[in-house]
């Protein structure tokens, strides 16, 4: 026998998985400025971050960098 889902909400609910799906999230992303420009700031600087990501972690950004932490181990220990 299938369950219906109840024809209004609790009055408190009680398991996170039911306050989870009664959030005003509407409401929220209407009259909660820092929360609209948060997301959109986000997905807006999202890319930024990909793209410097991919650049610092390159193979051959790798390989400068452990050239030149190779280097430094060797200037320590000639001291």
């Amino acid at each position: 026998m299938a369950q219906t889902a109840p024809s209004r909400p609790m009055k408190y609910p009680y398991t996170f998985s039911a306050k989870f799906a009664q959030f005003p999230y509407k409401f929220h992303f209407t009259k909660n400025w820092f929360l609209k420009y948060y997301i959109f700031g986000f997905a807006v600087c999202y890319p930024v971050f990909i793209y410097i990501h991919r650049k610092v972690n390159s193979p051959a950004a790798v390989a400068a960098w452990e050239e030149k932490q190779r280097k430094i181990a060797e200037e320590e220990h000639h001291h």
